[in-house]
């Protein structure tokens, strides 16, 4: 038995252009462009904080230093901290700069989880094509019974139509999705360690106007 046993293009067809045709229909279309955007992302490692979290310290010397507004001069790539780092320079409560990371945090979880859900929704269709393209086989094989070359040829695309969904499904699209899953939890545990040091730096670069009187400022 050659690996050339198990291809068979019509049974492909069936179930492969089946499965991208019902993922489309089931998916906007900008989810489905996140989802194939996301296959990249696989193959890097973990979202890590540690280097956004050096950053932070790093500007938080820099405003102790030169005061919040040098802040303004600083590259800064991350789009949560960027938006959090221009809070602050505006003068921001801790609670807004607070807000504005656990917002974007959310939003990116959304989108994360509509890629998976593309994947996972490719998953739960590639085995009902399988089911098409056994029944095409089947009614191809039962319509043809009196000529014995094509009913080996019928059985084929109907047995295989099955494997295909079987593997499409298990051994593709849903491994995509939950790694995809996986990954987008990991990121938003890391991404909540910056809420702490940036509260921090808010509170302490805030107008004075806008915090408590101690007994320190009143000295």
């Amino acid at each position: 038995m050659t690996p050339g046993t198990f291809l068979d293009p019509l049974a492909l067809a069936i179930v492969g252009g089946g499965t991208v045709l019902a993922t489309l229909l089931r998916s906007p279309r900008a989810d489905v462009a996140r989802a194939l955007a996301a296959l990249p992302t696989l193959a890097r490692r973990r979202f890590d904080a540690e280097e956004l979290l050096a950053q932070v310290a790093s500007l938080s010397r820099i405003a102790r230093r030169h005061g919040p507004f040098a802040l303004d001069r600083t590259v800064v790539t991350d789009p949560d901290l960027a938006a959090a780092v221009a809070a602050i320079v505006d003068g921001h409560a801790p609670a807004r700069v607070t807000a504005l990371l656990e917002e974007a945090r959310r939003r990116r979880t959304l989108r994360h989880a509509a890629a998976a859900d593309v994947w996972a929704g490719a998953a739960e269709a590639a085995p009902a094509m399988g089911m098409v393209g056994t029944l095409v086989g089947l009614v191809a094989m039962f319509t043809r019974m009196t000529d014995p070359a094509a009913i080996g040829g019928a059985m084929a695309v109907a047995l295989l139509a099955t494997l295909y969904g079987a593997l499409i499904a298990n051994l593709l699209a849903a491994p995509i999705a939950n790694r995809l899953r996986a990954a987008a939890r990991h990121e938003a545990a890391e991404r909540a360690r910056l809420a702490e040091p940036l509260a921090d730096l808010a509170a302490r670069e805030a107008p004075r106007a806008a915090r408590p009187v101690s007994l320190a400022d009143a000295a």
